[in-house]
């Protein structure tokens, strides 16, 4: 089927929860202010993207500065079954037009998942690099939750001291971070990353399962 025969509208966060949690393969549910939904001529929803505040206000701040810094957002999910062809970028491209103005988006490719943004680049975000190398704290019997659920606005001295010898650290995988400017692309200007040629490679799928 072709892709332009399918449209995107805009739904509610309860509606993505089963896609985040059982066919991401983070599966988790991230902070969510705006979702939008991949729906086929059937009016069957196949897809999945949202957008929430990142979890670091420093980056809210590094994009373009302080005084941009309610602009960020980030596209934190995106998840469509595997059996529509260049649904993706289609995809993302009408839900970045259906953001309200202005937006600063910033997305991720996981190279450890051999994720190069291939997607991104198809949309026109901009590549600024990797992101920096970083240890996430993690504890014995909980390495099923992500790190902000117990580590929340603590420092590591913190942490020690409330899980003892539970508590260890591993290395954060490091990640494509592309940038996009909704309505704004005259803060272009204002960015404080280096623009950088798209990264290449062989990139890997992930299958996201059956149908829900």
């Amino acid at each position: 089927m072709n892709i332009s025969n399918y449209k995107v509208l805009q739904i509610n966060r309860e509606e993505c929860i089963p896609w985040l949690k059982y066919k991401h393969y983070a599966h988790r549910v991230p902070s969510i202010s705006y979702a939008f939904g991949l729906y086929n001529v059937e009016n069957v929803l196949k897809g999945v993207c949202t957008f929430g505040s990142p979890p670091s206000h420093a980056l809210c701040i590094g994009v373009c500065g302080v005084e941009y810094q309610e602009y960020v957002l980030e596209l934190n999910r995106l998840c469509i079954e595997d059996n529509i062809k260049n649904a993706a970028s289609y995809f993302v491209s009408r839900c970045l037009k259906l953001l309200p103005e202005p937006k600063i988006i910033v997305s991720y490719a996981d190279t450890s998942k051999n994720h190069h943004g291939y997607i991104y680049q198809a949309t026109n975000f901009i590549y600024t690099g990797l992101s920096v190398k970083f240890k996430d704290p993690k504890i014995k019997g909980l390495e099923h939750q992500h790190h902000g659920t117990y580590a929340h606005g603590m420092t590591n001295k913190q942490l020690k001291e409330k899980f003892g010898d539970n508590l260890y650290f591993v290395n954060r995988p490091r990640k494509h971070r592309y940038v996009y400017f909704v309505g704004c692309p005259r803060l272009i200007k204002e960015l404080k990353y280096k623009i950088l040629p798209y990264p290449k490679g062989e990139t890997k799928r992930y299958d996201s399962g059956d149908s829900l």
